[in-house]
């Protein structure tokens, strides 16, 4: 690599790196996919904010909201008798897309103002797709979950179709978004940065955004909580982890992202175990049911993501993405193994949920 591809590749965003059609070979340099934009856009000092800082973590707030909304409405709408594709690929194909416009507008968002960077890729794409949801969906496609009348080798094709899809899927949809943003950044001209008043209002609207998941739990009928207001509930914690996992692990290995590779397969783990209680013979109760729904949609769908994978993984350099791809597939199939799996064959458990949401 001659040294000016190498300060290119060192002074450049990821979206900028895929755009031109390279990579990187450092993992550990992939850290700023999540982070705010910083010196390395070569932005002025007044307009870089700390990771932590209260403009950040509060922007997140809505934008998991939004996030999860999104997803569940997607997931809604695609689910019919006869579905041609599974419904989760509108989904990781929607957020992947928008994640590829939101790497290639970093440093036009840096200029605005960083902390909505963050919000839209991290927030907003990481909450909108899913990687425990993927897996789980081709766990359940091995153990044939739904009782379809097949076969074992009908099962196994199930399951690698849920896999190269999603992966196919949503790595085309961020280049997409990628080379899309590209054509059509030059004919929008920058809009003015938001005043210091602006600024803040935007701090305190994002608090109160998600204080109001709280009365609207509560408030709200019962029947809306199994359906969403138990995923608003738990959104942003399931960001927030996410987050704080992305900023001070993936800088930390320089073979894959340590961060993203941990929150991905945490929250797996958590939505098999999830599963697990909602399939007991003596069924827990409605409300609980709600909850256990509420964590596995909100909290796992929020703390895993496929759109940062999928970015990390078209930036990372040959074997790299190669390994790092097939390692995060499999830890997350051998967790589902040993917590849905075991549970399921030792007759403790039902492969359906047995347990019912409050309807009134």
């Amino acid at each position: 690599m001659s040294q000016l591809d190498l300060g290119l590749q060192q002074h450049s965003d990821v979206g900028s790196v895929i755009a031109r059609h390279q990579t990187v070979d450092d993992a550990n340099t992939l850290a700023s996919i999540d982070r705010p934009p910083c010196e390395g856009e070569e932005l002025p000092p007044v307009k870089i904010y700390h990771p932590l800082s209260i403009h950040v973590i509060a922007l997140l707030m809505p934008a998991s909201i939004f996030g999860v909304l999104t997803r569940l409405g997607l997931q809604a709408l695609t689910t019919y008798d006869g579905e041609s594709i599974f419904p989760l690929a509108y989904v990781q194909a929607t957020g992947c897309f928008i994640m590829g416009i939101g790497l290639r507008m970093k440093v036009p968002f840096g200029n605005f103002y960083g902390p909505l960077y963050t919000a839209f890729t991290t927030g907003f794409c990481g909450s909108l797709t899913t990687f425990s949801g993927w897996q789980v969906d081709v766990f359940d496609s091995w153990v044939n979950s739904g009782q379809f009348h097949r076969g074992g080798l009908r099962d196994f094709m199930d399951g690698l179709t849920q896999t190269w899809v999603t992966l196919v899927l949503s790595l085309a949809s961020l280049k997409f978004g990628v080379y899309v943003c590209g054509v059509a950044q030059p004919y929008f001209s920058a809009p003015r940065p938001p005043t210091k008043n602006v600024r803040y209002t935007l701090t305190i609207l994002a608090i109160l955004t998600y204080a109001a998941t709280f009365p609207a739990y509560f408030l709200l009928p019962p029947n809306f909580r199994h359906q969403a207001t138990a995923a608003l509930l738990f959104s942003f914690p399931g960001t927030l982890t996410r987050y704080l996992l992305s900023i001070n692990l993936n800088p930390r290995l320089r073979i894959i992202p340590l961060g993203t590779f941990i929150a991905n397969s945490l929250g797996t783990a958590l939505l098999g175990f999830f599963h697990v209680l909602q399939g007991f013979p003596s069924a827990v109760s409605p409300n609980t049911c709600s909850l256990l729904q509420g964590l596995g949609d909100g909290y796992c769908g929020c703390l895993t993501t496929i759109s940062t994978f999928a970015a990390e993984i078209s930036a990372l350099k040959g074997w790299k993405a190669i390994a790092y791809t097939a390692i995060s597939w499999i830890a997350g199939q051998l967790l589902l193994l040993v917590i849905m799996g075991s549970s399921f064959w030792g007759g403790h458990v039902k492969e359906q949920m047995t347990c019912s949401f409050q309807t009134s």
